[in-house]
């Protein structure tokens, strides 16, 4: 027998659910012999062959690791101190473990199905707990994109709420991070919002301005008693803003004690790797008053049927699903992932813990600072945390120059002054070596004797007098083990990829690969700061690169931009890119914005937040859009239309014939057409949106291209562009273009970038179109499997789906008062997450299963599905009662099962409604939850222990 030396690469086929006969099978019961033929009667013929991906074989995981580790070997990690926002600092082992590394928490999804999410929401109770105390504000979000888009959403929060109406202007003070004040004039511009950047303690008349923003310590080190200022602004009627650093705020006076309405920053130095930009969770706090209109997502304290405490999203009617060009941002995702690393950092530490970190950054700054003033160096201001600012005058550069050989990277703050950021990390050695830098010849000081007489340099005035993190939950995990088994507990209650499948209908859960994820804690990736000069991120350059280039294959766009950090960050560049374009052609009068009325939420309050008028255009009884009607609407305001944001193929699912000509109407009239990529997993390597008539769009990384949701974030929206909008693509201080920043770094949440990178990477041309044919035909195999049973919605011309379908439920409503809500939890006892609900069409479930799922599990997913219709034709036939059955009255906890019974229905019937069950069996940890109530009694913090003892 000959030797077997094939060195094949076995990723596709892992990353792959179905099974060469599983494939054949389901391809029989559609009527196809191969994967070819199904794709030809599913895509449109005047849209195929516009891919220009290849058909090249991916590489193995051990050779793509090996590559990606040589690139990552480029970026050199030297000690930085460049601070601005952000600083080093140390992940705890077991956060890192059975966190960060862990799939039960970043694969989990967004949670807005509560009886299945308890432990996420915990953890992000605990984050809003954390801002809360620490800022002394009694409202907090469960985290925002990063400071700079905070700070933007806290720029048009005051906007809105400010009670001074004649002022068109904001303030932000000289002394805010340089970053914050790109995003803030990128935000502030289609507004028609004046940014006025000054220096506060030179500010007379206030009157001009409806909000201001403080940096609290100043980006330069200072720390400025705001209190007097915040008195004036409020007395002109304007909204205060304080970007705040959480550390320091363990020792400094809260905002909220200076009665500041809103305060803003970043968890980065919680537990969370610089990551060269990001993901990290930004905050946002404010006052009690104004929580209807705060952005971002909110976890609030409810109950369950049993009357139990439970935790939900509070406010839902805030999102832009509901509210669209109403909505107070177009943010549909938080950094989750990373907010319940920084909130378990803070469980980790306990309020002693943090103090004791901040306490001694602040101490070792002032170390620092009196030995340099021993060395005759000019240390600017008196007072500091962490941050000090160095009069180094014409020798500036030179002592950048020997920083550098020495492998030390100093803050370039201007011409003649440069500085220095602590931070955890720092130790007695590192300041020794900056004593030794700055030393010139002279004798080192003593550290010893500097140590025992050197007095922090915070203001005695604006030391913190109030408690915080009192709650138990800070105050009791502090040992590894008691941490580790809080971990479990909580991830116990969820459920995420790693238990079953996900089918969400737009928001493409699909496997996020192992080898994938390794990268990403590699320290090359995650531990360089994001201003790091350019020749010590070379690998982040290389990869950048491919991966834009990996992108442009895949989209047939001619140039793409990593730096959007959400797909609503992407959608909002991809609409800044095509108002600039506009603009540069003296098109001022150009804002009008076609939106289908089908589209996700997000896109109308994207175009509101680009200065664009939204103009709806009607979709047909096929969910299609009419064509005569935007042909009719384009006419209408020709000279004005600007743009038409579409998503393909549409949010009903299904690859519309007229797509072509859709475009074609719109560019005839002067608009571009900007498609929405959510989608984008069902035509990588089969048609390209940069082909047939796109001319930008933004791509969900964390859903085409395997980036994980961590449980609501964190994501990727990179933006694809025809050749003649790459000059409008996002600017940074970083880039080669400076104007039209979106995000804090150049290049957004760069450490999550290896994923993407070892995705296409792995899968190559060939395994990319498979894997867009595998969506379909697992679509298409659930949709024939339960038409029967349910009504699909919308098709194409051939009864085909695209890579997700509609099952249409309201009939069902009608004849037994089954609702959409009552099969999604009872999905619950079937251990799967629901479908999308009631998205693009209200009492409608949109199921998506991804290439990732097995046959089996998509037999699972249909065989409880099919048992719910039985259960709902018991309810229609009067063999259940109407009210009181398992889906009315679904989830079903253990603690029900093992109580007093008083259903007509049996337990086994509850619990157990498939034998299947009984081996695995998922226990929710609450019964159905209370939506109302939590609206009408909102608690948006850890509420008192008693409580959960009552619980």
């Amino acid at each position: 027998m000959p030797l077997n030396l094939s060195t094949a690469n076995e990723f596709v086929a892992r990353h792959i659910g179905p099974r060469a006969a599983d494939e054949q099978a389901m391809l029989a019961l559609l009527g196809f012999d191969s994967l070819d033929a199904m794709s030809q009667a599913v895509v449109p013929a005047s849209i195929q062959g516009t891919s220009v991906l290849g058909d090249a074989p991916g590489q193995s995981e051990t050779d793509a690791l090996a590559a990606l580790k040589a690139i990552a070997g480029r970026n050199q990690l030297f000690k930085t101190y460049i601070g601005q926002g952000y600083y080093d600092c140390h992940t705890p082992a077991p956060i890192l473990r059975n966190l960060l590394e862990n799939p039960a928490w970043y694969t989990a999804y967004t949670p807005y199905q509560p009886e299945i999410s308890q432990g996420r929401l915990e953890a992000l109770l605990n984050f809003q707990t954390l801002i809360c105390d620490l800022t002394g504000l009694p409202i907090s979000n469960a985290s925002l994109l990063d400071e700079a888009t905070a700070a933007a959403e806290a720029m048009t929060f005051c906007k809105r709420l400010s009670k001074n109406k004649t002022g068109q202007a904001f303030f932000a003070s000289v002394h805010c991070h340089p970053q914050t004040l790109d995003v803030l004039r990128t935000r502030a511009e289609p507004l028609g919002i004046e940014v006025v950047v000054g220096d506060e303690r030179e500010l007379e008349d206030v009157s001009t301005f409806f909000g201001a923003l403080l940096q609290y310590p100043a980006s330069h080190g200072e720390i400025f008693d705001y209190r007097e200022l915040v008195q004036r602004l409020h007395a002109a009627n304007a909204l205060v803003a304080v970007a705040a650093d959480l550390l320091a705020l363990t020792l400094l006076t809260p905002p909220g004690e200076f009665e500041a309405d809103v305060a803003i920053g970043t968890a980065q130095r919680f537990g969370v790797p610089l990551g060269f930009g990001g993901p990290h969770a930004a905050y946002f706090a404010t006052r009690d008053a104004f929580k209807r209109d705060m952005p971002g997502r909110l976890v609030g304290v409810s109950i369950d049927r049993f009357g139990n405490t439970a935790l939900r999203l509070a406010m839902q009617t805030r999102e832009q699903h509901i509210r669209r060009e109403k909505a107070t941002s177009n943010i549909c995702t938080a950094q989750v992932l990373l907010a319940n690393m920084a909130s378990m950092y803070a469980v980790y530490h306990g309020p002693a813990g943090l103090t004791r970190i901040a306490e001694r950054v602040s101490g070792l700054t002032s170390i620092l600072a009196q030995g340099l003033h021993e060395l005759g160096v000019k240390v600017l201001g008196e007072s500091a945390f962490d941050t000090l600012t160095l009069d180094t005058g014409s020798a500036t550069m030179q002592w950048h120059d020997k920083a550098r050989a020495q492998r030390i990277n100093l803050r370039v703050v201007g011409a003649s002054q440069l500085g220095l950021s602590l931070d955890e990390t720092t130790t007695q050695a590192d300041v020794e070596a900056l004593w030794a830098l700055f030393a010139d010849g002279k004798a080192a000081p003593d550290f010893a004797a500097l140590a025992a007489t050197a007095e922090p340099r915070l203001p005695a005035a604006l030391r913190r007098q109030s408690a915080f993190l009192e709650h138990p939950v800070f105050n009791r995990y502090h040992s590894e083990t008691e941490l580790m088994r809080y971990l479990r507990r909580l991830a116990d209650q969820d459920l995420a990829l790693d238990r079953s499948m996900i089918p969400l209908g737009s928001c493409t859960m699909k496997l996020n690969a192992a080898s994938e994820m390794i990268p990403v804690t590699w320290a090359e990736f995650g531990n360089l700061h994001p201003f790091a000069p350019a020749e010590q991120s070379q690998g982040y350059a290389q990869m950048t690169e491919e991966l834009e280039a990996m992108l442009c294959a895949a989209t047939g766009y001619d140039a793409v931009s990593l730096q959007p950090n959400a797909g609503s960050q992407g959608e909002y560049a991809g609409l800044l890119a095509i108002r600039a374009y506009h603009r540069s052609r003296g098109d001022q009068q150009r804002n009008v914005c076609l939106i289908p009325a089908s589209a996700h939420g997000t896109n109308p309050a994207t175009a509101h937040m680009a200065g664009m008028r939204v103009v709806v255009t009607a979709c047909d009884a096929r969910g299609n859009v009419d064509v005569d009607d935007l042909r009719a609407k384009a006419e209408q305001h020709r000279e004005q239309l600007a743009a038409l944001m579409i998503t393909y193929p549409s949010t009903h699912g299904v690859f519309e014939e007229a797509i072509g000509e859709i475009c074609a109407i719109v560019h005839e009239h002067g608009g571009q057409v900007y498609i929405d990529g959510a989608n984008m997993n069902a035509m990588v390597g089969l048609c390209a949106p940069g082909k047939f008539g796109g001319d930008v769009s933004h791509l969900n990384l964390h859903k085409t291209f395997c980036i994980p949701h961590g449980g609501g974030g964190p994501g990727v929206g990179p933006i694809g562009v025809k050749a003649h909008l790459a000059p409008f693509l996002p600017g940074h201080a970083a880039l080669p273009r400076q104007e039209g920043a979106v995000c804090a770094a150049p290049f957004g949440s760069a450490s999550i970038l290896p994923i993407t990178w070892m995705y296409i990477r792995m899968m190559g041309g060939a395994g990319l179109k498979r894997a867009s044919q595998m969506a379909i035909l697992n679509a298409n195999y659930i949709a024939r499997r339960l038409h029967g049973h349910y009504p699909v919605l919308y098709t194409g011309n051939q009864g085909l789906v695209a890579h997700e379908c509609i099952l249409d439920l309201r009939p069902l409503k009608d004849s037994s008062g089954i609702s959409v809500d009552d099969v999604a939890k009872r999905l619950i006892d079937f251990g799967f997450h629901a479908p999308t609900m009631s998205f693009p069409v209200a009492g409608t479930l949109m199921i998506e299963p991804t290439e990732s799922e097995s046959k089996q599990e998509l037999d699972r997913f249909c065989e409880a599905m099919l048992k719910i219709r039985e259960e709902i034709r018991a309810v229609q036939e009067g063999r259940l009662d109407a009210d009181d059955n398992p889906l009315k009255n679904a989830p079903h906890t253990a603690t029900e099962l093992v109580g007093e019974w008083r259903h007509p229905y049996g337990r086994e019937q509850a619990v157990y409604p498939l034998p299947s069950l009984v081996q695995g069996k998922y226990w929710p940890p609450v019964g159905r939850v209370d939506n109302v109530y939590g609206d009408r009694n909102l608690v948006c913090a850890c509420p008192p222990i008693e409580l959960y003892q009552e619980g």
